[in-house]
């Protein structure tokens, strides 16, 4: 196996935010704390040493709980010390893990995790998986491609996703080629989704030290309860973030997230709907719940549980509950975290140092062999389709394509033939040029027929390097947000000790990892 970095700015593939991010732009840094630079962790640690014990406690009661029953479990016991933080990534519940950047947000976890260990040893550091079981968007979780095929979920399904029943998934495993016994477990033998990818996340990293977390849970909500009572009343978040978004549209920056007025959900079974306000009645939208500021503040005290964070607030709950140095996101998460500075600042909450995940393009030996054979190199194939062809045309034709030689005796004849004109009346130039355009012009259409002639002189070459371009980018999306785990795992059980030791949590590159 072989690794090979791109620049992410070369790939076409970020926001121009996340970009000038990574490059310590001066002008963004009023919306992030500490770089994730390793050096720069001893300040991050000092900023979350203060967190409180009984939050530890807590949290340790509350996964020992939701471990309970799994083999081998870490000890939890470790969370209680001082000098133990966490260093965290979240997702969906995407069935059967969803696309490969999902594997690859755990792994960076993981390795930051170890990265951070050996620079400061007299710390600990837990890398943690955020199940977003709360979520209740069930079309995004619903499917997963393989081999060409694309498996979904069906059903009605409201609420919170993690409390769905795994066991409708047994239709999905009885369609694939090789049942997977780690899913079969996972969703057959459990009764919520959120216990089934715990468990079989656990199988696949719990040997990495990884603990998944679901902070659906009434004593974890508690900790959060002044935030929900000043969100009901005083709607501070949508300020804070309206102005920090408006900083940096200034600064020319598309900015992904939009606050509301109220950003929290009202969670029960089988429903999480937005709470609103009309006037000084607080209802919960497609539903017949209404209350007064009073009842409302007074069912948040009694029944935190029943308050769910949007995506504005979540982040904020995740590092009010845990003992949090990082948090690694994808391209789009990491921009829109850094529109919640502000929200941080105000709760007196630390911001975490924001990572990129590690990105990746897996090629295995077919592949890589098919690309040595074409001549065309593992950069070249982020290019598009248009610029593939002429690449790979312009490096394997024997012949010069390109009629640049000509256009400059062509403009030498014209500068003659203009001298001479306007020589003999000043009004000639117009038409001169004219004439010089469009016969330039078609110069132009003569060396892209002179192209295309030579492409299909290549017609073979050209359908194989298309076809492996179309695999490893179907459907002209990247690998890995189409490709699922188990097109790999299934013929390689060793797949994630492989990401694992390619990745460096704190090289911001594209990884193009290339079995031989």
């Amino acid at each position: 196996m072989t690794l090979h970095t791109v620049d992410l700015r070369t790939t076409g593939q970020f926001p121009a935010l996340l970009l000038d991010y990574l490059d310590q732009k001066p002008s963004l840094e009023a919306f992030y704390s500490s770089f994730p630079a390793l050096e720069n962790f001893q300040e991050v640690i000092a900023k979350k040493s203060s967190f409180d014990a009984a939050k530890r406690k807590t949290l340790v009661d509350v996964l020992e709980t939701q471990y309970k029953g799994l083999p081998h479990y870490p000890d939890f016991s470790l969370l209680l010390d001082e000098k133990t933080f966490t260093v965290t990534t979240g997702h969906q519940l995407n069935i059967f893990t969803g696309p490969l950047y999902i594997i690859y947000k755990i792994i960076t976890a993981i390795k930051l995790a170890r990265a951070l260990k050996e620079a400061y040893p007299e710390y600990n550091f837990v890398p943690v998986y955020w199940m977003a079981t709360e979520d209740h968007d069930f079309e995004e979780i619903a499917s997963f491609h393989l081999f060409g095929q694309t498996h979904k979920w069906t059903g009605e399904h409201k609420g919170a996703v993690g409390r769905l029943n795994p066991k409708e998934l047994e239709v999905i495993l009885k369609q694939l080629p090789d049942k997977p016994l780690l899913f079969a477990k996972a969703y057959l033998e459990n009764n919520t989704l959120a216990d089934a990818v715990r468990c079989y996340m656990h199988e696949l990293f719990g040997q990495y030290g990884l603990i998944s977390i679901d902070a659906d849970h009434a004593d974890l909500k508690r900790s959060f309860l002044p935030v929900v009572k000043e969100e009901l009343t005083t709607s501070i978040c949508e300020k804070l973030v309206s102005q920090t978004t408006s900083e940096l549209n200034a600064l020319g920056y598309h900015t992904p997230l939009n606050a509301r007025e109220i950003n929290l959900f009202y969670l029960d079974d089988n429903l999480r709907e937005r709470i609103v306000k009309e006037g000084e009645t607080f209802k919960v939208l497609n539903t017949e719940l209404s209350f007064s500021e009073e009842e409302i503040l007074a069912l948040a005290e009694s029944r935190p549980e029943l308050f769910s964070p949007n995506v504005i607030l979540r982040p904020l709950y995740e590092e009010i509950i845990l003992p949090n140095l990082a948090y690694i996101g994808g391209p789009s998460e990491v921009p829109y975290w850094m529109q919640l500075k502000g929200v941080f600042d105000h709760f007196n909450v630390p911001f975490p140092a924001l990572m990129p995940r590690n990105f990746a393009l897996y090629i295995n030996g077919h592949q890589s062999k098919k690309a040595r054979k074409l001549k065309i190199s593992y950069k070249d194939l982020f290019l598009d389709e248009v610029a593939l062809r002429k690449t790979f045309i312009e490096r394997n034709s024997e012949r010069v394509l390109d009629l640049n030689a000509e256009k400059e005796e062509f403009d030498k004849v014209f500068d003659a033939i203009l001298s001479k004109a306007v020589a003999v009346d000043q009004t000639m130039l117009g038409a001169v040029k004219a004439e010089q355009t469009r016969l330039l012009n078609s110069l132009k259409q003569l060396e892209k027929r002179i192209v295309r002639a030579e492409e299909r002189n290549h017609e073979s070459e050209i359908e194989q390097l298309l076809g492996l371009k179309n695999k490893l980018f179907p459907n002209g999306i990247a690998q890995e947000r189409y490709d699922n785990l188990l097109s790999f795992y299934i013929n390689d059980p060793e797949f994630i000790q492989k990401l694992y030791n390619a990745f460096n949590p704190l090289d911001f590159s594209y990884n193009v990892i290339l079995e031989e």
